[in-house]
């Protein structure tokens, strides 16, 4: 129950992120507290996703070799499902990054760590955390920013595998760990306490904050936040792009950069003011020094910066979220039980916020506010706990799981018959 109740915990704050209007967060100033849900939400339900596949796949014992096969297809299955539900939820057009494709596939990559050991399962995720981002910051300056689908899914967009794996190792090994223990609830606070303090620790003595305005940054939102018809960022008169190339990208973003660094020997422009080509690679290497990317990678710990100071430090903020859930879910039970139906159904949930946000703005609209965000809540909150109580398992959530059925059914046999 507390896993559930920290998954719907997860869920309001990713309609935060996409509705809501928050400012900058402030640790000293509690109104500011509600500027939390960005990053970090997502981060929550990464964790918690490693859980689960924990929890399907054999719980604190991993699983026998006999049962892999089975196991792997069933998984399959169920992120070749969940990749299609976000591609459906993608075609609304709404201004929200989904993350379920990601989800889809960090499911199918989880494969084959299935038999990983906790001690295992936590060194990968610490490498993935710590070697992860830089590394990736290495790989685009030396190709100078390489782009294309695949990797702009996989690797450079919002929410790059190699950075999302490092929750989902961490959350595969909470869950083999017994989170039903009240000793390894409490361990998981303290350890995400530890970790929230480093990370957030190296970012503000390093001054790690992202290339971008936060309001523009490759969030979960996509667009900046509006209330009362004021955007909050920089306003495009205050830009003055004289004198510059751009170009438009299928996800909305403009790239734009000096005309001077657009053609150099009839060269191909590699975007972001370099030029592609031998002869302009070391001017254009220039212009984003390996060595000083990789640092600033490392000290990023703004939301969804990518930085390891952002995984260290919202990672650990999450494992607090879920050690604080796992524990209080005894106590108060009765209390959080329709946050627990909530959080039992999170494909439902999610996929339908995601439709409501479509019904009311229409396609490539957009409608936020604090309001929006409390409705939404509120009706999701109360939906989940009436169909909990009268149909069981959620809609979306039953469609996943007969697509892993199906997937890892074997097929019958023919009897042989002895004489």
């Amino acid at each position: 129950m507390g896993l559930d109740v920290a998954r719907a915990l997860a869920l309001l704050g990713m309609i935060g992120a996409h509705v809501g209007t928050t400012g900058e967060l402030v640790l000293g100033d509690p109104t500011t507290w509600g500027a939390l849900v960005h990053g970090r939400s997502s981060i929550l339900f990464a964790v918690l996703a490693g859980v689960s596949i924990s929890l399907m796949t054999g719980r604190q014992a991993a699983p026998t070799p006999e049962r892999i096969p089975q196991i792997r297809l069933g998984l399959l299955g169920r992120g070749a499902a969940i990749f299609a539900i976000g591609l459906l939820l993608e075609l609304l057009n709404t201004p929200i990054a989904v993350i379920l494709t990601v989800y889809g596939i960090l499911y199918i990559v989880a494969i084959p760590f299935l038999r990983w050991s906790p001690r295992r399962l936590l060194i990968g995720a610490v490498v993935l955390a710590v070697a992860g981002p830089p590394l990736l910051s290495l790989v685009q300056s030396l190709l100078l920013l390489p782009t294309g689908a695949g990797l702009d899914l996989v690797l450079f967009g919002t929410y790059p595998v190699t950075v999302w794996m490092a929750f989902i190792f961490a959350g595969m090994a909470l869950g083999r760990l017994r989170p039903d223990r009240i000793r390894t609830a409490v361990v998981c606070l303290i350890a995400g306490v530890v970790l929230s303090t480093v990370g957030y620790g190296i970012g503000a003595l390093a001054g790690g904050t992202s290339e971008y305005d936060d309001s523009f940054s490759s969030s979960s939102s996509s667009f900046p936040s509006v209330a009362d018809g004021e955007v909050y960022g920089v306003s495009h008169e205050e830009v003055d792009l004289t004198g510059t190339l751009c170009d438009k990208y299928s996800d909305g973003y403009i790239s734009c950069y000096p005309k001077a660094d657009s053609t150099a020997d009839d060269s191909t422009d590699a975007g972001y003011g370099t030029v592609g080509g031998w002869e302009a690679y070391a001017e254009s290497l220039e212009s984003m020094p390996p060595l000083e990317s990789m640092l600033a990678t490392f000290t990023m710990a703004d939301p969804h910066s990518g930085g390891t100071a952002e995984i260290l430090g919202s990672g650990g903020f999450a494992m607090v979220i879920i050690g604080l859930c796992l524990l209080l879910s005894r106590p108060v039970r009765w209390l959080l039980l329709p946050f627990a139906a909530l959080g039992s159904m999170p494909l439902t949930a999610y996929s339908a916020h995601i439709v409501a946000l479509f019904i009311l703005a229409g396609p490539g609209g957009y409608h936020s506010g604090d309001d929006v965000w409390l409705v939404m809540s509120i009706a999701l909150i109360l939906s989940s706990t009436l169909w909990v109580i009268f149909f069981g398992r959620g809609p979306l959530e039953r469609l996943v799981g007969r697509a892993a059925q199906s997937m890892a059914r074997q097929p019958v046999a023919a009897r042989s018959v002895e004489i």
